[in-house]
């Protein structure tokens, strides 16, 4: 568990550094970019294996290694890939924070330290192999996001608001997880996710009722952490009044903490299958996702198209997004045998990566191209910057249609596509049409800030753009390299993401 342990002594290193270097604000970030680093290239180089930490099973024949089936932590190659992602979008929202901290805006130590103790926390999380440290890690992710939403001195009142909101809403949506957990406790009588169905208790039937509602309970609760409708609420209010690099943490890694869980619960869940040819595991949990998935697609594209707020539009479309990763996840009510389930989990793990490259290259943009403002400012803000700033405003733009799932940027095009394949195969039509549907009516809602960005500015002609520092530059040009990468060989993406199987 060297990537825990790295992630975790970084947040230690901040504050002892922080402590005795005040009140220089670059040491703090020095080390936490640094550390976030080194996380990233210890989950990289960190040999993958089915061995787990704090575990009750029996020796592998023929071997000591512990198998995995009643282990708290298990560094498998899908923990190594989110580890290495929840690290590298630490390193991005760090760098776009760079000019708030020059400024005096956040507390340089501080702030540092809770990016390092969420990323703590997502790490902790790709590796989880119980109910009870799923949450911990979920929790440990979340908490210090609320802090740093309020951490903000020129948005004080707006950030402040924005920080109660989420507050709110996380803490009634820990407590319906912590219930379903508790009821799939009551009806199986363990928290370790991979042996749930196949439980004594659970395999008699007469706590099944009581499992399926505490599987649909945790699955709801966990769509809040990745904005899912209709736990949607938070989101635009918050994205809104947090500063734009926690904005667009909590659009990426805090959204990536959200659908890792999902994916852990549900495929501990099916791992054994269901009992007998009992299949109300997958049609509890498809269902859910399904319900979930269709209204964050429609809601999501449908509000998106109303918006004036750069910051609210990508709120809402991360909504929809949200419904695009979790769709995949609906199919498994078509499900006849728990290994089908394999290439619908792929396929939502798929489609993060590739959102997740083209959400922070969007936030970087728009925090490029206002290097001077607290926020993101509202689409008439974006007029005329396509000629004053026109390598900043290709790179929103690419990010953008990326997004909208258009040429020339065709890792969206690809992730859309990964989707509707997986929901044909298991004869999820309806599904997949919906999703083909909401791509398309998705297009208007890109097409806006595009426009705005090529538009004539309002009054006169328009100075030229402000100067921008290095590191949002520096976050946008590798979040771009990145999708441009992904774009001419997406099939990176499908290797790393099946190879944890």
């Amino acid at each position: 568990m060297l990537p825990l342990l790295v992630a975790a002594g970084t947040a230690l290193a901040v504050l002892v550094v922080d402590l005795i270097t005040q009140p220089r604000w670059r040491w703090p970030l020095g080390v936490g970019l640094l550390g976030a680093l080194a996380t990233a290239v210890t989950a990289a180089f960190t040999e993958p294996r089915q061995i787990g930490t704090f575990c009750a099973g029996l020796a592998a024949p023929g071997s000591d290694a512990i198998m995995p089936v009643d282990c708290a932590l298990v560094f498998d190659s899908r923990a190594r890939l989110v580890a290495v992602l929840v690290a590298a979008l630490t390193v991005g929202a760090l760098l776009l924070y760079v000019p708030a901290l020059r400024r005096g805006d956040a507390p340089a130590g501080e702030t540092v330290f809770l990016f390092a103790c969420a990323m703590t926390g997502g790490v902790a999380l790709a590796s989880a192999g119980d109910l009870i440290t799923l949450i911990v890690a979920l929790e440990t992710l979340t908490i210090p996001l609320y802090a740093l939403v309020a951490l903000h001195r020129r948005r004080a009142g707006e950030a402040a608001a924005a920080a109660v909101t989420f507050f709110a809403n996380s803490v009634a949506a820990t407590a319906v997880t912590l219930l379903g957990a508790a009821l799939l406790y009551l009806a199986s009588g363990t928290v370790q996710l991979r042996g749930l169905v196949s439980a004594p208790l659970f395999a008699t039937g007469q706590w099944r009722p009581v499992a399926l509602t505490g599987l649909a309970l945790i699955l709801v609760g966990l769509g809040f952490k990745v904005a899912a409708a209709p736990l949607h609420a938070w989101a635009p209010a918050t994205y809104e009044g947090a500063p734009v690099p926690v904005a667009a943490f909590l659009s990426t890694a805090s959204k990536l903490g959200g659908v890792v869980a999902i994916l852990i619960v549900v495929d501990g869940v099916l791992a054994t299958g269901a009992a007998g040819d009992d299949r109300s595991m997958f049609i509890t949990a498809g269902i859910t996702l399904a319900v979930l998935a269709a209204l964050s697609m429609l809601i999501g594209t449908l509000v998106a198209l109303r918006q004036r707020r750069t910051v609210r539009l990508l709120a809402w479309s991360s909504i929809a997004q949200a419904g695009f990763i979790l769709a995949p996840l609906g199919g498994l009510t078509g499900l006849a045998l728990a290994g089908q389930a394999d290439g619908l989990l792929d396929a939502a793990l798929e489609y993060t990566v590739f959102f997740l490259v083209l959400e922070l290259a969007a936030f970087s943009a728009v925090v490029a191209l206002r290097p001077d403002a607290a926020d993101g400012g509202s689409l008439a803000d974006l007029r005329g910057l396509g000629r004053t700033a026109p390598w900043r405003a290709a790179a929103l733009t690419f990010a953008l249609v990326g997004l909208a799932g258009l040429p020339p940027m065709l890792a969206g095009l690809f992730a859309k596509i990964t989707v509707i394949q997986a929901l044909l195969r298991v004869d999820s039509y309806r599904l997949a049409l919906l999703v083909a549907l909401v791509s398309v009516i998705g297009l208007a809602v890109y097409w806006r800030p595009v426009a705005a960005l090529y538009g004539a500015a309002d009054g006169s002609d328009a100075g030229p753009a402000a100067r921008v520092a290095w590191a949002p530059v520096a976050a946008l040009g590798l979040a771009t390299a990145a999708g441009l990468l992904l774009t001419i060989d997406p099939q990176l993406v499908y290797s790393v993401v099946t190879a944890w199987r």
